[in-house]
Formats: C-alpha cells, sequence, structure tokens
C-alpha cells in the first residue's frame, strides 16, 4: 500500500525474488512523480540501489559528496565524511529515483493500481488479509499473504494498527522551514547548513543548476508570507560573508512552508500488517534520514518476506519491527541533535540554551572526535544498532 519510494523499492526488491506483488496508490502517478523531496542519500542506500539495479542514473547524473559545511558565528566548518568514515553521500533527488523505480517496475510487471479509493483493509490478524478499493467506479479487492503499509503518515495503513498495541512518541518543533526551488547554480558544491541569531539556514540543490534553500520561519508560516525578496534578503543574512558574495537569486519555481516533527510510532507490525517509512516514522529533515530510513525499512522487510517463501522462516518477519525500530531510533536521535544544534529556539528559556548551543557548535567545531561521530550518522550507520557485519544501510 503505496508507491512512493518505500512501496516501489518493496515491490522491485519481491519480484527479483520471484515473490508476486501488487501496489495500491491513492495517487496518480504523475502526482507521485510530481512531488520534489528529499536528495541525500546515504551511503549505504546508494550501495543497496546499485545492488539492485537502480545505481545507474544516479551514478552518471547525480553527485557524490564527500563532506557537508556547518556555518556558526561566521565561520565555516567542513565536516570530511571521506576522511573521518571513508564513505560518502549522494545527491540524486527523490523524484528521479522515484522515476527509475516506476520504469522497473514497468519492466518486471509490477501491477501498479493508482487512483485507488476507499481503500479498505480486513483480516490483518488473519494469514489472508483482503485489500478492497474502487478504481473507475468498479470495487475490486486483492487477497494476499502480507500487508505492507508504505503509504504515509496520511495513508491508509497507519489507521490498522489497533489502539491497543500501539504507542506512539512525539516532538513538534516550534518553527517551519521556509523553502525555495531556484534554476540557479548552489552557492557551493557541497550542503551548507548554517546556525544564526537570526535563524537556521539551508544551501542544498538538486543539480548544477537547480538549487534548494531553506530558511527557518515561525511555526505558523504560510507562503504568502515570504515573498521571493523577503527570502533572499533573509537567506542571505544567515550566511557568512565568503558564501554570501557568491549566491545567486532568481524567481523561485517552488515556493514551500514544511512543519518539523520526531515522530514514531510502535510496533511496526501486526499480524499481517507490516509498516515501512512515513508510516511509521517521521524525522525533521535537518538531518536528511527520511528518505534513507525508508530503504533500510524495505530493505529488511523484503529479506524477511523473501525468507518467508522462499525457505518458508518467517524468523526474518518476527524480527522484523524490533530490528527496524532500533534503527529508527538512532535516526530519530542524530535527526533531532541536529535540530536542536542548528535553529533558534523561541521562548523564556532561550538564552541559557543558545548559550548552550554554542558551546556544542564549539565544541564540534574544535573536536575531530565530534566531527566524526557526525559524519559517521550522516553517512549512514549499520542496518543493527550492534554495527555486525558490513551491511551498511
Amino acid at each position: 500500500m503505496g508507491g512512493g519510494p518505500a512501496g516501489s523499492l518493496l515491490a522491485h526488491l519481491l519480484q527479483r525474488a520471484g515473490v508476486d506483488c501488487a501496489i495500491v496508490e491513492l495517487r496518480s502517478k504523475d502526482h507521485v512523480l510530481g512531488r520534489v523531496r528529499a536528495g541525500v542519500i546515504e551511503h549505504g542506500s546508494a550501495e543497496r540501489l546499485r545492488a539492485v539495479g537502480l545505481g545507474s542514473r544516479m551514478d552518471a547524473e547525480g553527485s557524490r559528496h564527500h563532506g557537508v559545511n556547518l556555518a556558526h558565528a561566521g565561520d565555516m566548518l567542513r565536516i570530511d565524511f571521506k576522511g573521518l568514515t571513508g564513505r560518502d553521500v549522494m545527491i540524486f533527488g527523490q523524484t528521479e529515483l522515484q522515476k527509475d523505480l516506476y520504469l522497473a517496475l514497468e519492466d518486471s510487471g509490477v501491477p501498479l493500481i493508482d487512483e485507488a479509493a476507499d481503500v479498505a483493509v480486513e483480516g490483518i490478524e488473519t494469514d489472508r488479509p483482503i485489500v478492497s478499493y474502487t478504481r473507475e467506479g468498479e470495487r475490486r479487492s486483492l487477497v494476499a499473504s502480507i500487508v505492507v503499509g508504505c503509504d504515509g503518515g496520511h495513508g491508509v495503513s497507519g489507521q490498522l494498527l489497533p489502539e491497543a498495541v500501539k504507542t506512539t512518541y512525539e516532538r513538534v518543533y516550534p518553527f517551519t522551514w521556509v523553502g525555495v526551488l531556484s534554476e540557479t547554480p548552489p552557492v557551493r558544491d557541497e550542503l551548507i547548513y548554517a546556525n544564526h541569531d537570526r535563524g537556521f539556514a539551508l544551501c542544498s540543490m538538486r543539480n548544477a543548476a537547480l538549487s534548494r534553500y531553506y530558511v527557518q520561519g515561525d511555526a505558523d508560516a504560510t507562503v504568502d508570507d515570504w515573498p521571493d525578496d523577503r527570502f533572499w534578503e533573509e537567506l542571505a543574512a544567515r550566511l557568512p560573508e565568503e558564501v554570501r558574495s557568491d549566491l545567486v537569486t532568481g524567481t523561485s519555481i517552488e515556493k514551500i512552508v514544511t512543519p518539523l516533527r520526531s515522530k514514531v510510532t510502535e510496533p511496526m507490525r501486526h499480524g499481517s500488517l507490516f509498516l515501512a517509512g512515513d508510516v511509521a516514522h517521521l524525522v525533521p529533515p535537518t538531518g536528511a534520514k527520511g528518505l534513507n530510513l525508508a530503504i533500510s525499512d524495505v530493505s529488511l522487510l523484503a529479506d524477511a518476506i523473501i525468507d518467508r517463501f522462499t525457505a518458508g522462516s518467517t524468523a526474518g518477519l518476527d524480527e522484523y519491527s524490533d530490528r527496524a525500530l532500533a534503527r529508527v531510533w538512532r535516526a530519530v536521535r542524530f535527526s533531532w541533535w541536529m535540530t536542536m544544534l542548528m535553529h533558534r529556539f523561541p521562548g523564556v528559556a532561550d538564552d541559557f540554551d543558545r548559550r548552550l548551543q554554542r558551546a556544542e557548535l564549539d565544541y564540534l567545531f574544535s573536536s575531530v572526535t565530534a566531527q566524526r561521530s557526525l559524519a559517521e550518522n550522516y553517512v549512514g550507520l549499520p542496518l543493527t544498532p550492534q554495527g555486525g557485519g558490513d551491511g551498511l544501510i
């Protein structure tokens, strides 16, 4: 359930192993392809995509980033991923990855049932759940062995977990990100995270001619509050002079306001229902973990499902929720830490918290050990919290 990156990648992995599957998606294919989302792909995520035949265009058109920059008090610090960890990340837009996934699904013949309305699921506590939906005015149904919810925070599957077994943990942050996409060259060839008295800023990119910029806005900010002139003025004010002088501005081709929150729903399995991706967990984009968590979830789950249908073993399915959540919480911690580190928090305790934040940044700027910790988390932690083997995802 859900035809975004999580559901599409899971279907691709299963079909490659000879496990029949189908995708039920509420929106149209064009709508899914039109969503401009994350662009940072962890080292292990990129390796996984290459291993399953999805890395060619990523490697040809994406870009390897060997580091990231932090700006604080007018200074810039480069976190050297390659030097500190031996690994890097890829910059390749989620929209582009989705295109490759849809092409792979078409080639392998996976049914993609888009524009499915009134989706309902029955029998998740049995071994023969039924997914029903309406398409083109006709009510249809699929009888399954396993239902996987990959349909995000506003989808159907998140409502299927019984309240009696569900626990939700959530943190809502008191600000938003105001984002602009512009057909301008990036201000630098690697990302810049800026901590400033006026608030957070991020300089990112999709390619050499398409830039993605963000500034911290109020919790109730709207797109109308941020005309282009105000956005560019505020972004420039939050960047060090050495960066500001190279900033190329232009008319925005997309403008969004993104609330920030952390949310985890446990468990990620009930009966024949399994959850993966945003339906089970949300993280603020500060740590670039949302897409990567979806990839790690479905990688774990695909292996477990394949074992079930090729070897008859249910061990992987039984362990899935605990194994996935162990990694989810480590990513939630890193995303929370990055968010706390880089943003200006309003409130009566702001002066005290701000001094602590500055002390944390000063330590980070002076300590190779602290920089290595950031780099290890950013490029991607091991699939299991113990770090066994070399299966980084």
